[in-house]
């Protein structure tokens, strides 16, 4: 799979919109803050661009994903918040024309769908990292989400185990492979499409946000009876949020369907919607143990 290559103070990135309208005033505060990391920063010309001709729209959003990836001096794409409606734009995606142009697309929560399409069809490393408007704003950053994009820079491989996020083992083993995964609703949407993920020998990541624990147990489920965990070498299950009651139930759930798994299994590494939120490559190798419990990623750029 390729890698895109690693960024260099003074590289111009894009900001695009494939899932929504952001908040204007968390969009330019984050956007501040990768001006801060030393990068240019060009805003898509259509991110807030609104109506209720929904085709026009997902048009729009598109010509911003086409611009952003045909632009030489671009070297990397940032997505600005989540949503709904990636899906959508997905048949409609220049695949050869991202192959041409490898760079860093970076983005998560609705963006799941995007980041395993352009994997499967553009042979690209993609990005489940924290998003400029949502995660990087005023409000919500913290210092170890901000420092989570610079292995773009350094290209090195990262490591997590219990400093860094609690790490908690529910089923022990180790397990090597490909990174792969996203937020559960989106991957349990894309079974059977052409943009499924592949969890073939894969180590499986899996985040979700405020969906009841009988909806997780539901979609677990379903991913289950579809094979997918027939071929994962190992899962690490990111954030669930959830208030602290249905959390409860939630984390009972977890511990009932992975408690006998044959591979191993890890939950509250910092991944998804939460603070902090550690970006985190697709599509690269990774080693998971659980004694201790650890994460070890390859770098997802080449360096020049």
């Amino acid at each position: 799979m390729m890698k895109p290559s690693a960024l260099q103070k003074g590289d111009q990135v894009a900001i695009i919109a494939p899932a929504g309208l952001p908040d204007r005033e968390h969009l330019n505060q984050g956007k501040r803050v990768l001006e801060k990391m030393g990068l240019e920063v060009v805003i898509g010309r259509h991110v807030f661009e609104f109506g209720t001709d929904l085709i026009a729209i997902e048009q729009k959003r598109l010509a911003d994903l086409h611009d952003a990836f045909s632009d030489p001096y671009i070297q990397g794409i940032f997505c600005a918040n989540g949503g709904f409606g990636s899906a959508k734009m997905t048949p409609m995606i220049n695949y050869e024309k991202i192959q041409r142009n490898p760079k860093i697309f970076w983005g998560y929560s609705d963006i799941t769908f995007l980041l395993n399409a352009i994997q499967n069809f553009s042979n690209l490393v993609t990005f489940h990292g924290p998003m400029v408007a949502t995660d990087l704003n005023d409000e919500e950053r913290t210092a170890e989400t901000e420092a989570s994009f610079l292995p773009l820079f350094t290209g090195e491989s990262q490591i997590y185990d219990s400093q860094k996020s609690p790490l908690h083992i529910i089923a022990d083993g180790i397990g090597e492979g490909r990174l792969v995964g996203g937020n559960l609703t989106l991957l349990t949407n894309g079974l059977g499409t052409p943009y499924q993920v592949n969890a073939n020998g894969g180590i499986l990541l899996i985040e979700e946000v405020a969906e009841p624990a009988f909806r997780v147990d539901l979609m677990l489920t379903h991913l289950k009876q579809a094979g997918v965990f027939d071929e994962v070498n190992g899962v690490v299950l990111g954030c669930f949020q959830a208030d602290s009651d249905e959390n409860k139930e939630l984390k009972k759930v977890l511990q009932d369907f992975f408690f006998n798994a044959p591979f191993p299994v890890v939950e509250n590494f910092y991944y998804g919607h939460c603070q902090p939120h550690y970006g985190v490559p697709l599509g690269v190798n990774v080693k998971l143990t659980t004694s201790p419990p650890r994460l070890e990623i390859d770098s997802g750029v080449t360096k020049l």
